[in-house]
């Protein structure tokens, strides 16, 4: 799928969840219902995960912001006031324990020796092209047009919610998408794998 998307595809995954929900989880989450926690991070958890990634590109991190991410949306649900876009409030949470660990130097590894090919924490990306092409994003692209990519390939969203939920414009998003698709093909060019 993201070997589809770096040359050129644009759809994302059939098979991704997509992050749609009613606002009265977080409301339900607040009133201590343990089944909607975890209906939320069925819903949202490969949308948390694929932007976390974009942030602190390795897999252990990346795992440690999540957990800690729906932690912190159990704590402060309660406080949630509906505004009609609660995966840019999730995205909030998860963007502020991302940036804290990364000021606070506690990084366990870096991209660089990442080698997500061989690590059994993406058994979700089966074919070994994807994980290459994953593997050249986190390392070549920018954070926000890793964010792009990361969200619309891996998570399934679509442009529109990218927008939406990241705040920027769609042309904006597009821009960035367009730019990364062209990053990442020039250097799977060059790695002679298209």
């Amino acid at each position: 799928m993201l070997l589809f998307c770096a040359v050129g595809g644009n759809s994302p995954s059939k098979h991704s969840i997509q992050p749609k929900f009613d606002e009265s989880l977080i409301r339900r989450i607040g009133e201590e219902d343990q089944d909607a926690l975890e209906e939320l991070y069925i819903k949202t958890g490969r949308a948390v995960y694929s932007f976390v990634l974009s942030i602190v590109r390795n897999p252990a991190d990346t795992q440690d912001i999540v957990q800690e991410t729906y932690l912190k949306i159990r704590a402060a649900a309660h406080l949630y006031q509906p505004m009609g876009k609660p995966l840019a409030w999730i995205f909030t949470i998860a963007r502020n324990l991302a940036r804290t660990k990364l000021a606070q130097g506690n990084l366990l590894l870096s991209a660089e020796d990442c080698k997500i090919e061989e690590d059994p924490q993406y058994s979700y990306i089966s074919d070994p092209d994807d994980k290459m092409v994953l593997e050249s994003a986190l390392k070549i692209l920018s954070q926000e047009e890793r964010q792009v990519i990361l969200l619309h390939c891996v998570a399934g969203m679509k442009h529109r919610e990218l927008a939406s939920n990241l705040g920027q414009p769609l042309s904006t998003v597009l821009s960035r998408y367009n730019r990364a698709l062209k990053k990442l093909k020039k250097h799977l060019l060059e790695q002679g794998v298209l």
